[in-house]
């Protein structure tokens, strides 16, 4: 008993100490956020501004284009997600259906493409979108993106149709219900869970995703919100901190609210979803 009490304490302050790990960047970021520059330049830092103030938001809309970004970051991850999403669920169906030689041979390419850097695939992508004429365009951001989540997509969602339980299609086909109608009917819902969950990794990768950016894209009008973000860095590498924090802070507010409201709808969707086979 003693045994299961300690184990069960070290557990929780294992957690305590990951969450308290995970949210100090973000409460610095935001202690820094509202700090004016007498606070920020101080040589004893304290976790609360003493005299908070908006200035560094005020100045950093009016230094940089951020709305203009977001729309761009915005358009660009909604995109990349909502087309990961429809390729990859009637692939990942046939993979975890069909066990073919071919597919694991699919599988296993999913999980080892996950180990290439950006930098051995970049001037690849970078030609190819050259010739289509797709250089500095967000819609050729959005195929890139499409392509760089897709396997990770695959791999997720392989494993959320294995759940499903395959008398459950076999039942469906037994009432007369062809492929499709299968596939819409009973499998879909039950994948719904899998589904959002892949759209919201897909979204918040393409969201925070900063290389590619940099790269495809040239003109200031077309820049996501990573790339804007370095334009309060001098060209010495000296930060205007206080703006700097404040966009950043805005930066990671879609992310957390995008998560937040969905995260119930996952969990809800998991536990309905759940069958006995």
């Amino acid at each position: 008993m003693r045994t299961s009490t300690t184990g069960r304490v070290g557990q929780y302050a294992a957690l305590l100490a990951y969450l308290v790990f995970l949210a100090f960047p973000f409460l610095w970021l935001l202690s820094t956020a509202f700090k004016p520059p007498r606070e920020l330049g101080s040589l004893h830092p304290t976790w609360i501004p003493e005299d908070p103030t908006l200035d560094n938001f005020r100045q950093a809309f009016d230094e940089q284009p951020l709305l203009r970004a977001a729309g761009n970051s915005l358009l660009a991850a909604l995109g990349a997600a909502l087309v990961a999403v429809l390729i990859a669920t009637p692939l990942a169906y046939v993979m975890a259906r069909h066990r073919t030689l071919f597919a694991r041979a699919a599988t296993g390419w999913v999980v080892v493409s996950q180990a290439f850097p950006l930098v051995l695939v970049i001037i690849p992508l970078f030609l190819v979108l050259k010739n289509l004429q797709l250089i500095n365009s967000l819609f050729g951001l959005v195929l890139v993106y499409v392509v760089w989540a897709l396997p990770f997509a695959l791999w997720m969602l392989v494993g959320y149709v294995r759940a499903v339980p395959v008398e459950l299609e076999e039942a469906a086909a037994v009432d007369g219900a062809g492929k499709l109608r299968t596939l819409v009917s009973v499998t879909a819902p039950l994948l719904a869970p899998g589904i959002v969950a892949t759209a919201l990794f897909a979204f918040i990768t393409a969201w925070n995703e900063f290389f590619f950016a940099l790269v495809l894209l040239k003109t200031p009008e077309k820049q996501t919100l990573p790339v804007v973000l370095t334009h309060f860095i001098g060209a010495e590498g000296v930060a205007d901190l206080g703006p700097l924090a404040a966009a950043a802070f805005l930066a990671t507010l879609p992310s957390l609210v995008v998560f937040a409201l969905i995260q119930r709808r996952i969990t809800s969707g998991m536990l309905t979803g759940a069958v006995k086979s």
